[in-house]
């Protein structure tokens, strides 16, 4: 599994002056912190493909359920297998929320808009008579 790149930034903080309330002279402000590198250990974790996803959840926490749907196309006839369940509670998954949709928003940038709608992704097989004269 590949290993994320160095997202730590370098750059020294700027100090903007900020207003006092009790007089209109500028103060410098606080230096902002800078994030700190969290490390990982992921030599351990196991990858599995899933085009499937189900988030159910409690008042504490959610539940995602990932698995793989052998048939894409309409109504699946066999029962889709949950092969990883991740339980989180709402402050991760708000922040896996902000992180997954940065990520799909930078992947859209380069490589354009994902459509969600499998039926309009779909594209028909050459020579199946779809096209018009």
């Amino acid at each position: 599994m590949a290993k994320a790149a160095d997202t730590a930034k370098t750059d020294a903080p700027v100090e903007a002056p900020v207003p006092t309330p009790d007089s209109g002279q500028q103060a410098p402000a606080q230096p902002q912190a800078q994030p700190q590198q969290v490390q990982v250990d992921d030599a351990d974790a196991i990858s599995l493909y899933a085009n499937f996803c189900r988030v159910t959840g409690t008042p504490e926490e959610l539940l995602i359920d990932f698995g793989l749907n052998q048939q894409p196309m309409g109504v699946p006839k066999d029962p889709i297998k949950v092969k990883q369940r991740i339980i989180v509670n709402f402050y991760t998954a708000k922040r896996l929320l902000a992180a997954l949709s940065m990520s799909v928003q930078r992947h859209e940038q380069v490589f354009g808009v994902l459509e969600t709608d499998i039926q309009k992704r779909v594209q028909p097989a050459p020579g199946s008579g779809t096209a018009t004269s």
